[in-house]
């Protein structure tokens, strides 16, 4: 037996040893008895909104009635007229979700109206939104209630009163149509125990369930349970109104307010922060009346620049809008899809009749974070940039990570690998972080690479992003511990790894590369975020995130994997660092080059050169100085996003004590009146991007030092970089257990008080020094 046989099976015995033994036994998932429905006419494939309903009769309540529950593209479903849940969260058709929902807390004896709302934007859907037909599916767990099985003896629907605007917003906008919702023509009775029966017809039959590996399936959707937990739906405010017109002043939404016939009146609403939320307006009387809901992040002033984000004088809203047409009744009229809002405009003209605005909730959603982190100090902006940063990230954090929540929803590599990292640490939760590096590895085109986002229905390759997927998998790797789940995405990754080494140069750098190689917004060098390449390359950061990928999969593969792999790995990455330093090195200016021409440098490339070792130890401090100096302002500057990887090379140099001054442009963004951190530099187009909500971790992870000694944070190492301040304080949220610190700045030095989750041990590392850390509590006397 040959040593690569042996540690293959060494390797599988080490994965079926973490595998629960009741996977290896059970029988092949069957088909399941509900089917998939839909209604007997219409669109298959483009817009549109159906109900189904079902009238379950019991005798007595049961403790548990659980159902799975699934539609393409999106389902509300409904128990008696009220919420009990939505979905399905967003995949792909060979990977489609289904939620798992428990009706017995909304059920009573007798009749019961099982209801759903179904939509399907269609041609107009958000790109993340992938679908095959518009469909419905519920299926009850228990056999006991198989009739609730959705079936052709359900009804469905058609509702008339729901369209799409397809309307250009000029920048990048990806998150789906604007709607229409016409009250004169809604069916509003589809969830109640006697609807009018006009328009309802039996349920169309498109075939059975099939759930990921049953056996004799041909299925449009193979079928998935969502490991995610309901999305929050909870009421906050819309906002207070700053701005009125057609309408007294002082006029608030607090009461109701009337709006004259034949009457043009406009209110313009501040929230004070960013919200990601369904907003839901009441209206009386007023038939006929058109009202426009418009949202934005920001008002602009008369040459398009937002400015300070406070300030309404002078300033006009543009953005995204939805559109009402009141049928005169007492209605409540609410989008099917979230918004994103600090403003919002409503605009009324009445008809004939005088409407009454009796009130706007906004219904908060986003992923169900519980926060555990904090980080406090004496230094009070430091905790308003932890919030802003936190809520940030909150925001951009649904049924998958976001880039942005108004521009464009869609779940980008190089986004989220900076917010899992702040999952982790903040909330020690990482199931919307499994669900993203699955997502990727659903992602992966044939030639081994994955797509830059998703889910998406619009292919894009960022092969760049594919090496971050790598260093994901590997930050979970050290930030959790779940061995079976890294080593079974492992394998997963050499396609791309073996992408990337085909196109290594024969002296090591990598070649052109294709696609959209982005890595940085850092114009005008890099142009369009792409970093200098030569005609065959040669390009520093792209060489060199190569080079991270390697590290990190070797180190994984050396656990996990094959061995002989990961030596092969480490050869690549030691030809590419010999060539950065014999091409790329620039003597005369102690920096390295973005290519072999030495005509362009960048803090990207430098700072990646340090992080990675491949700019030797003793050079890594001085070049990091160069790199961040303003008298090298010619070199091209880091983005709000790549000043990540910037921070980490600071550290890594010994420059650690200098982060908290980097945090400059977020102070700037706080003078603006910003409420989360923006995509770019003034001007910018998003307002809320999470690759800019780094800071929140790195507060307590750089600042106050917590982060893991080994994987899985078996053992931990502290290490805090505290700059000018007297006095910190922060928890961060391990597999393990919470890790709190606690410094306090004397005369007579610092004194740390360490508390660690008791069966965990570690090291305190300060001014070089190494001091053992026991679990439980302990106090330290540090020096000065």
């Amino acid at each position: 037996m040959t040593f690569r046989l042996m540690r293959q099976l060494a390797t599988l015995a080490f994965v079926l040893a973490l595998t629960p033994a009741a996977a290896w036994t059970q029988a092949p998932p069957q088909r399941w008895h509900a089917l998939w429905i839909s209604a007997p006419n219409g669109p298959a494939r483009d817009f549109d909104v159906l109900y189904f309903r079902k009238t379950l009769t019991l005798q007595t309540v049961p403790q548990h009635l659980v159902v799975r529950v699934s539609a393409d593209t999106r389902f509300e479903l409904h128990v008696n007229g009220q919420r009990a849940g939505a979905g399905p969260a967003l995949s792909d058709v060979q990977h489609w979700h289904y939620e798992t929902l428990d009706l017995a807390p909304l059920l009573h004896t007798g009749d019961n109206w099982i209801a759903a709302e179904v939509w399907n934007f269609g041609t107009a859907a958000a790109v993340a939104q992938m679908s095959s037909q518009t469909a419905f599916l519920l299926s009850a767990e228990n056999a006991q209630f198989a009739a609730l099985d959705s079936g052709p003896d359900w009804q469905v629907a058609r509702e008339q009163g729901r369209s799409v605007d397809q309307d250009p917003q000029g920048n990048y906008y990806a998150a789906g149509a604007e709607e229409v919702m016409d009250g004169r023509k809604t069916r509003w009775d589809w969830d109640t125990a006697k609807p009018n029966p006009e328009g309802w017809a039996a349920a169309r039959s498109l075939g059975n369930a099939a759930p990921a590996g049953a056996q004799d399936s041909p299925t449009r959707w193979i079928l998935e349970p969502d490991t995610l937990p309901q999305m929050q739906y909870e009421p906050v405010t819309a906002g207070h109104v700053v701005r009125v017109a057609g309408v007294p002043a002082g006029t608030s939404l607090d009461k109701p307010v009337v709006v004259p016939p034949h009457t043009h009146a406009t209110l313009l609403l501040d929230r004070d922060t960013l919200t990601t939320a369904f907003p839901a307006l009441h209206l009386q009387g007023g038939k006929d009346a058109a009202l426009r809901l418009t949202y934005a992040e920001a008002l602009y002033d008369e040459h398009g620049q937002k400015g300070n984000r406070n300030l309404v004088e002078g300033r006009q809203i543009h953005g995204i809008h939805d559109r009402i047409l009141a049928d005169g009744e007492d209605r409540t009229y609410r989008s099917l899809w979230w918004r994103t809002w600090r403003y919002l405009q409503i605009d009324v003209d009445t008809a004939n009749a005088p409407l009454t605005l009796a009130g706007l909730t906004a219904y908060y959603t986003a992923y169900p974070f519980q926060q555990v982190g904090s980080f406090a100090s004496n230094d009070r902006s430091l905790a308003r940039i932890w919030q802003v940063g936190w809520r940030t990230a909150q925001l951009c954090a649904h049924e998958t990570y976001m880039d942005t929540p108004y521009w464009e929803q869609l779940q980008y590599v190089g986004d989220t690998r900076i917010q899992a990292m702040i999952s982790y640490g903040v909330t020690g939760d990482d199931r919307l972080a499994r669900q993203a590096m699955l997502a990727y590895r659903n992602s992966l085109l044939t030639e081994g690479i994955t797509q830059s986002r998703y889910p998406s229905n619009l292919t894009q390759v960022i092969p760049p992003f594919s090496l971050l997927w790598v260093g994901m998998l590997h930050d979970f790797y050290l930030y959790r511990d779940d061995p079976a789940f890294v080593a079974s995405l492992l394998p997963s990754t050499r396609g791309t790894l073996d992408w990337f080494s085909a196109r290594q140069r024969p002296d090591g750098l990598l070649a052109r590369i294709e696609w959209w190689p982005f890595l940085d917004w850092s114009p005008p060098v890099y142009n369009g975020g792409v970093p200098p390449q030569e005609a065959d390359g040669g390009s520093s950061a792209l060489t060199l995130q190569y080079i991270e990928a390697l590290q990190n999969a070797a180190e994984m593969e050396d656990r996990f994997g094959e061995p002989e792999r990961a030596a092969r790995y480490r050869e690549h990455s030691r030809r590419a660092a010999d060539a950065l330093l014999r091409l790329n090195w620039d003597a005369t200016s102690g920096l390295l080059a973005d290519t072999p021409t030495h005509k362009t440098y960048s803090q990207q490339a430098n700072a990646l050169a340090v992080l990675l070792d491949v700019i030797p130890h003793d050079q890594q401090m001085a070049v990091m100085r160069r790199t961040m100096a303003a008298e090298h302002s010619a070199l091209s500057p880091a983005s709000y996003y790549f000043r990540y990887y910037v921070a980490r090379a600071l550290v890594h140099a010994g420059l650690g004590d200098k982060y908290i001054a980097e945090l400059q442009p977020w102070r700037d963004m706080l003078a603006l009146g910003l409420s989360t951190w923006a995509e770019n530099p003034e001007p910018t187009r998003s307002d809320s991007h999470a690759w800019s909500a780094h800071p929140t971790l790195d507060l307590i992870g750089i600042v106050a030092g917590i982060g893991p000694g080994s994987p899985g944070f078996h053992t931990v190492r502290i290490e805090p970089h505290l700059g000018p301040l007297h006095q910190a304080a922060a928890t961060m949220a391990t597999p393990q257990g919470k890790v709190q610190v606690e410094y306090t700045q004397s005369d007579a030095g610092w004194s740390a008080t360490i508390t660690l989750p008791d069966h965990v041990t570690g090291e305190l590392v300060w001014r070089g020094n190494s001091t053992p850390l026991h679990g439980g509590t302990q106090t330290l006397t540090l020096a000065p």
